[in-house]
């Protein structure tokens, strides 16, 4: 049976993702199809990682001038997916050594939605065998069963990157917690299994676990960031056209957490786009102010449909793609404040 949530999936993939630049690319990586499992010492089983460079370093041209880079905390990013191909070339789970899948991830959500985190700490992204998007929506009971031993296997990757990073590199640290899509459905998981009612509770400034549903029960000492300034808590929202809710969305029989990334409360007011300091879309090096609305609306965030060139083109009431993108400097403004809060404490 398909959770409701599943739903709010779209097919759509980011377009850069799709165009040449990515595939260019991944002529200059490594591929290595003899290897099945990850080995978290080896910096080529991340997609982010302090150590080397990669595309999460990046900042947008406009803002390079005033970014000052912090190391106080480290974010621990987990990715959406990537492996969208709904013909399963690898089955339901994707390989980890494979040059163009990685460098797709690499050149899209490590670039366009890890890099939003970069001015507060030490970003981690570890590559894992993902689920492919289809996995979302099985058709049968034997999709089902493959489906959820794809995502068994992608969260013991995640897992298990995430027990090397706090045995070989954390060092003390605070820790974000920061995820998409897939990505949240792990982050869910991993911040259950390792912070809620747990010793490391006291270390997480936040868990920005974007686009897939949170419900305000689901854990036991870890609530919704209802102000600016919260630490220890969950911040969550997926955002839709103004005036639409998925059908399956409007049958959830719970609350879930949604907030508001241009007030950051979770209020139910409408909070103009004047508020928006700009969001990045796809061309990384520009900025778009003003781009989009929120409002929270039951258990989604609503926005009129997004203001930037071209958006005439631009028809699907599902913005899930752009979670992070519309609201990108304002989510940089709101991490800067919830650390300088942690640190204070």
């Amino acid at each position: 049976m398909k959770p409701s949530y599943l739903f709010i999936l779209s097919m759509t993939i980011l377009a850069f993702a799709c165009s040449a630049p990515y595939k260019q690319m991944a002529k200059q990586y490594e591929q290595r199809d003899q290897v099945s499992v990850p080995d978290y010492s080896d910096l080529y089983f991340w997609a982010a990682h302090p150590y080397k460079k990669d595309p999460a370093d990046s900042v947008p041209k406009p803002l390079r001038t005033n970014h000052l880079i912090d190391s106080a905390v480290d974010v621990f990013f987990i990715h959406p997916t990537t492996y969208t191909d709904d013909q399963l070339p690898f089955g339901y789970s994707a390989p980890i050594g494979n040059n163009e899948l990685n460098a797709k991830t690499d050149y899209s959500t490590i670039l366009f939605q890890a890099s939003a985190f970069n001015q507060v700490g030490r970003v981690f992204a570890p590559r894992y065998r993902q689920a492919n998007l289809q996995a979302y929506f099985p058709k049968n009971a034997t999709d089902s069963g493959a489906a959820i031993a794809a995502f068994e296997l992608a969260y013991q990757d995640v897992k298990a990157a995430f027990s090397y990073y706090l045995k070989n590199l954390h060092k003390g640290k605070p820790i974000i917690i920061a995820a998409h899509s897939q990505g949240t459905t792990h982050g869910k998981r991993l911040l259950k299994e390792f912070f809620d009612d747990q010793a490391l509770q006291n270390k997480l400034v936040a868990a920005y676990l974007i686009g897939i549903p949170v419900a305000e029960a689901e854990f036991t000492k870890i609530k919704a960031c209802t102000t600016p300034n919260q630490t220890g808590c969950i911040v969550s929202w997926r955002t839709y056209k103004e005036g639409y809710t998925p059908p399956l969305i409007l049958e959830e029989k719970f609350k879930a957490i949604v907030t508001n990334p241009l007030t950051w409360t979770n209020e139910e007011i409408f909070a103009d786009r004047q508020l928006n300091k700009g969001g990045v879309l796809l061309k990384f090096n520009k900025i778009v102010p003003s781009v989009a609305s929120a409002k929270i609306e039951g258990n989604v965030l609503w926005t009129p449909k997004p203001k930037f060139f071209g958006n005439i083109f631009y028809t699907t009431n599902n913005y899930h793609v752009a979670d992070i993108n519309l609201y990108y400097l304002n989510i940089q403004e709101n991490l800067r404040n919830r650390v300088s809060s942690y640190l204070k404490k």
